[in-house]
C-alpha cells in the first residue's frame, strides 16, 4: 500500500477527491471554458471557506491536527460533504492531533454471553456482530447458515472467523453469493474508510487494507475513490447454494463493547409472506 492510514498522504487525497467532484456552477462560481479541471480549485475553496489560499493549501497537505472545528466545518460545508464524509474528516483530525504514531494492535474484545444470548434469541433473522474491520465475531445459527459460503471459504481467519472484505474482494464465489457484488464491494470498501479514519495506527487493520490493495485490483479501485461509509443498511439480495435466490432487509446497530473498539450487530430479515421468508425459515430449520 503506497499511503498508510493516517498519514497526510490520506488527508490529501480525501480533500483533493472531495474537491475534483465539486463543480463551479454547484459551488455558485462563474465558469470558463479555459478551465483546465473540473473541479474546484484550491483557491476558490479557500474564498469559499472564508480562510487564505495558503492556509488551505496546508490543510490539503495533511496539517490538520490544530484545526479548529469551525474551520473544519466551514471546508466541510464548501466541499459538500455528506455526515459520514463529515465525521471521517473530524476522526482524522483527532487522530492526527494523537502524539504516538506508531502503529499498535487493537486487543480483540470477547463478545459477553449477554450479546450471544441475544443473538441466539433472534430466531427468524440471521443475526451476527462485526467489528470495524469487518470480522464476524459473533452469530447465531441461522447466520451460520445464511453465510455459510462465507464460513467455508478458504479466506477465515485461525479462529474460523469469516472477514467480510476479504471474502468479497479475496474469493471468486463471492461475485455468485452476491447478486449486487459492485454495491457489496463498495460499500465495504467504504466501512473500511471509515474504521480508517477512527483508527489510523491500527496495525491489523492497516495490515488488512495491504492485503486487499496488494491481490485485489477491484479493492484498489474502490479504495482510490475515498467514499466514506458510517453504517450499511437496506435490501441484500444473495443467491445461497442451498435456499436459493433471497432478497432481505439488512440493518446495522452500533454494539459499545468496549470503549476502543467499534461493533455492530447486523440482521438479515425476510419480509413477512414473501418466498424469501420461507425459503429463510427452510434455512432455520
Amino acid at each position: 500500500m503506497d499511503r498508510q492510514p493516517g498519514t497526510r498522504g490520506e488527508i490529501r487525497d480525501f480533500l483533493v477527491s472531495r474537491r475534483a467532484r465539486i463543480t463551479p456552477a454547484q459551488a455558485g462560481l462563474p465558469t470558463s471554458a479555459r478551465r483546465r479541471v473540473a473541479g474546484l480549485r484550491r483557491e476558490e475553496v479557500a474564498v469559499l471557506a472564508g480562510v487564505s489560499t495558503e492556509w488551505y493549501t496546508r490543510l490539503e497537505k495533511g496539517h490538520i491536527g490544530g484545526v479548529s472545528e469551525d474551520v473544519l466545518d466551514a471546508v466541510a460545508r464548501v466541499l459538500r460533504l455528506d455526515d459520514d464524509e463529515r465525521a471521517y474528516l473530524f476522526d482524522l483530525a483527532r487522530s492526527s492531533r494523537q502524539e504516538s504514531r506508531t502503529p499498535s494492535r487493537r486487543r480483540d474484545v470477547e463478545v459477553p454471553p449477554r450479546v450471544q444470548w441475544l443473538l441466539d434469541s433472534m430466531t427468524m433473522s440471521a443475526a451476527f456482530v462485526r467489528n470495524g474491520r469487518t470480522d464476524i465475531v459473533a452469530g447465531n445459527p441461522l447466520a451460520r447458515a445464511l453465510l455459510a459460503p462465507m464460513f467455508d471459504s478458504a479466506t477465515i481467519d485461525r479462529r474460523g472467523r469469516p472477514n467480510l472484505a476479504r471474502y468479497i474482494f479475496l474469493d471468486l464465489g463471492a461475485h455468485d453469493f452476491f447478486v449486487d457484488w459492485a454495491a457489496a464491494g463498495a460499500a465495504t470498501a467504504a466501512l473500511l474508510r471509515a474504521e480508517v479514519g477512527r483508527e489510523p495506527r491500527d496495525r491489523a487493520l492497516r495490515e488488512l487494507v495491504g492485503e486487499l490493495s496488494t491481490l485485489s485490483p477491484e479493492f484498489r479501485g474502490q479504495w482510490a475513490a475515498h467514499d466514506v461509509l458510517m453504517r450499511h443498511d437496506g435490501v441484500k439480495r444473495l443467491q445461497h447454494p442451498e435456499a436459493g435466490h433471497l432478497e432481505l432487509t439488512f440493518q446495522s446497530l452500533g454494539l459499545p463493547l468496549s470503549g476502543r473498539a467499534g461493533h455492530d450487530l447486523v440482521t438479515y430479515t425476510a419480509e413477512p409472506g414473501t418466498e424469501s421468508e420461507d425459503r429463510l425459515r427452510l434455512l432455520a430449520t
